[in-house]
């Protein structure tokens, strides 16, 4: 890889390979349609979703809106296109969800899951949870190390929090795996130790 500046990584295209951004909305069902229609890809990796707690919360049809009906709009066009693998990048958060990020995501896992059992298309549908990723863009980490530098405080929800956290490549593995190990509509959760408070 080749850093270009913070917010910005080249990656090597694998030979045979030709990366290609496509800027669309999942919650436009006929762009999607034709995205498919025009790369036909053989594996989707749905990482398309709001994933902010906070402003969830004070926005909860938002979070429905992309993370619920978006994920249907890509269910719907996966359908009967040759696409071989779908793979949902979930969160841990979908686990007793306490929160409408949370709750959405599950819902999201749930129409993966639905699909998985339809068997009509030949895809193999499955969905991977994620904790806490060093770096990503979201992550906690980044604002605690901005406090700190700025002198405190870190401000934290409860002192009684923990959180998991993984690394990049642990993330990217775990998709991989999942990608190659999805057989109907699993969900995958990578084994992350223990919390740390």
């Amino acid at each position: 890889e080749t850093h270009l500046h913070d917010n910005m990584v080249k990656w090597d295209e694998p030979a045979g390979t030709e990366l290609v951004p496509a800027l669309c909305d999942v919650r436009d069902k006929k762009k999607l349609k034709a995205l498919i229609a025009k790369y036909q890809p053989q594996v989707v990796y749905h990482a398309a979703a709001h994933k902010h707690v906070p402003i969830l919360e004070e926005w909860p049809e938002e979070a429905v809106k992309t993370n619920v009906v978006g994920t249907n709009n890509l269910l719907k066009v996966v359908r009967s296109t040759g696409i071989e693998r779908f793979v949902l990048i979930s969160t841990d958060k979908t686990v007793d969800p306490k929160g409408v990020m949370g709750a959405s995501k599950r819902m999201a896992e749930m129409l993966v899951q639905s699909a998985a059992n339809t068997e009509i298309d030949g895809c193999i549908y499955s969905s991977v949870r994620f904790g806490n990723v060093l770096g990503s863009r979201g992550s906690v980490v980044p604002t605690f190390m901005e406090q700190i530098r700025a002198g405190g405080p870190v401000t934290i929800t409860d002192e009684r929090m923990t959180r998991y956290f993984m690394t990049i490549p642990e993330a990217v593995q775990l998709v991989l795996q999942a990608s190659a190990l999805a057989e109907r509509g699993e969900v995958f959760v990578l084994d992350m130790g223990q919390p740390v408070r």
